[in-house]
């Protein structure tokens, strides 16, 4: 009896490590390092798709984003510092956007998390944010990127489908044109 006792527990922990979902980080991705992976869901808005380069399927990763760089902006609509800096961040993507130069090179999204689909789409339309903001509900891309706190900027300059962080830091930005100005520096891109 006690043998199988043992075997029934040994086979339960086995199922049980390897049913977990990807392990927690526990640094935020460093300078230099390979962004973990991080699953989206394809949005169902034909302009963020478009603004993405993305064509078909329920969901994509990072890299298959169309352009070199991307900055994620990891946020929480509840994060009173991520409510202030909205539209600086905004005012970053408009900048962006406003030159041809930079247009397909550059991309921005927002990860909310711990927002529900809801909570993120409230904040998209309080603060009129203009790029796409993946809900993070369950705090599974908090996760993998280190459960950082908010807001935080992520940058990742993707080379044959590597997405390699360049900028990786706590806090928000003064200006949107000198944060660019630093972006495209350590992206390389200038």
């Amino acid at each position: 009896m006690k043998r199988i006792l043992i075997h029934v527990i040994v086979i339960a922990v086995f199922s049980l490590i390897i049913t977990l979902p990807v392990s927690a980080a526990t640094q935020p991705p460093a300078t230099g390092s390979v962004l973990p992976e991080i699953k989206l869901t394809v949005p169902a808005n034909n302009d963020y798709k478009n603004y993405l380069g993305l064509s078909r399927g329920d969901f994509f990763k990072i890299p298959q984003i169309k352009a070199n760089v991307v900055i994620i902006e990891i946020m929480n609509m509840y994060c009173p510092h991520c409510q202030a800096s909205a539209h600086k961040v905004n005012e970053l993507y408009r900048i962006i956007e406003n030159n041809p130069a930079l247009k397909n090179k550059i991309k921005l999204i927002g990860i909310a998390a711990g927002n529900s689909t809801y909570e993120a789409e409230v904040f998209r339309k309080r603060y009129d944010v203009p790029f796409p903001l993946f809900e993070d509900g369950d705090f599974s891309i908090h996760k993998v990127v280190g459960e950082v706190r908010t807001p935080y900027f992520i940058g990742i300059r993707i080379d044959d489908g590597v997405p390699k962080v360049f900028y990786s830091k706590l806090g928000g930005f003064e200006k949107a044109d000198q944060f660019l100005e630093l972006l495209l520096k350590l992206s390389g891109l200038k």
